[in-house]
């Protein structure tokens, strides 16, 4: 399939997982593609994987929390490509305590890379993505959808992120952008690793979120991102996906 010839992808957080799976995936099937995070040799890892497909790849560096750096993401994106069709906000942190000892430095971090960084990619990338009557995809979680404990301000983070997408859904769908959400859930990306659950606490809570099915790679999260983000997904709009292997069902 080539759904995304002559369409330019920024894609956050893809110097590993879910966002290096994306840009590999958009890639192959023809976008070119415009890889930001923090990490600057991993993600221009990423660009050189997703230049390997044959398609146009750059990289930068950027913190989606610092709007500044937001803002020239998505400038030096158009520079280099001319136009921006779609944006997909894969960026995230996890830090799990126990909700009485979760520091508010930690909390204010969490919601800042998440939610805020999101938005500020969002706003940023709105009047290039009206005038090439682009979409979004956006990285929620099953944890704002149900509870994940010792995740307070990750499940917050994330529910905002949920609600965030049915906004921009509703706000911009009549100006022809799409925004969708995609929450996954039993994927092997290191937030799943389970050296991040504090000691001491009662693992029955863990084994109830545990999923029917096996744990997926992230390459399973990107082709559901490709859906959304192609023309295949022209009538879906403001929808919440779980990709989670009926975890929650």
């Amino acid at each position: 399939m080539r759904r995304f010839e002559d369409k330019v992808a920024l894609i956050t957080g893809a110097a590993a997982g879910i966002g290096r799976a994306t840009a590999q995936r958009l890639a192959s099937e023809g976008a070119s593609v415009f890889c930001t995070d923090v990490q600057a040799e991993a993600v221009a890892e990423t660009a050189g994987l997703a230049a390997s497909t044959g398609a146009q790849a750059d990289s930068s560096v950027c913190d989606v929390s610092d709007p500044e750096q937001a803002r020239a993401s998505v400038a030096a994106c158009v520079e280099r490509f001319g136009r921006l069709d779609v944006l997909c906000n894969v960026a995230g942190i996890l830090r799990m305590a126990k909700t009485e000892e979760l520091a508010v430095e930690e909390w204010n971090k969490v919601l800042a890379v998440n939610l805020t960084g999101t938005f500020l990619m969002c706003q940023a990338a709105l009047p290039h993505l009206l005038e090439a009557g682009g979409n979004i995809v956006n990285m929620s979680s099953t944890s704002a959808l149900a509870g994940m404990p010792w995740a307070a301000a990750y499940g917050a983070s994330k529910g905002g992120v949920l609600a965030f997408t049915r906004t921009l859904a509703i706000e911009y769908g009549k100006r022809g952008l799409r925004a969708n959400v995609i929450c996954p859930g039993s994927i092997e990306t290191a937030m799943s690793s389970p050296d991040a659950i504090p000691e001491g606490v009662d693992m029955k809570l863990v084994h109830r979120a545990m999923p029917l099915d096996a744990f997926r790679g992230p390459e399973t999260v990107a082709s559901v991102i490709a859906m959304l983000a192609s023309a295949d997904g022209a009538h879906i709009n403001g929808e919440d996906i779980r990709v989670d292997g009926a975890t929650l069902s």
